[in-house]
């Protein structure tokens, strides 16, 4: 059961990354119709469009997972769940919030190390250093971890399909 202050947190939390990965999302739009209009009207797109676009699209899914996952909407399989009699039922809400942590915590802390080590490296298109946009994987990695860690091991919400 989500305490006031955290339900209060997530509350917070949720728009806000949904915002920036909407925010991420509609740059990377921008950066597309960009480049296709110099490729297809203007006669040559600049390189910088096609690696900006990738760079942004991984950004948008890091920066959502977390609220994402928070609501349910990850692909997965409820079934077990709510056959299971209640005891293991809850086991299994243990394990499963207990390895979403573990698998955040871990690819937070492997992408930072990651993006530090490549730091000497410029990408080909933008000129930047190539720890920059890595650290995309970092701050989605410890988002998904914030947003598991207010959520608690409580059954995450399932999406139902309507017909």
């Amino acid at each position: 059961m989500l305490t006031p202050l955290r339900a209060q947190l997530l509350a917070i939390s949720r728009p806000v990354t949904l915002s920036l990965a909407g925010l991420a999302l509609g740059i990377n739009v921008g950066a597309i119709l960009y480049g296709v209009f110099m490729r297809y009207v203007a006669g040559g797109a600049p390189i910088w469009t096609d690696e900006l676009s990738r760079y942004l699209i991984i950004t948008t899914v890091m920066l959502a997972a977390g609220a994402v996952w928070v609501e349910g909407g990850h692909m997965r399989v409820g079934l077990l769940e709510r056959l299971l009699p209640t005891p293991l039922a809850r086991l299994l809400n243990v394990y499963q919030w207990l390895l979403t942590l573990a698998i955040a915590v871990g690819g937070a802390w492997v992408s930072y190390r990651y993006a530090l080590s490549v730091g000497m490296f410029k990408t080909s298109g933008l000129g930047l250093s190539r720890s920059l946009p890595l650290q995309a994987l970092t701050v989605g990695f410890a988002l998904l971890a914030w947003h598991a860690l207010l959520y608690g091991p409580a059954p995450l919400k399932t999406q139902e399909e309507t017909l």
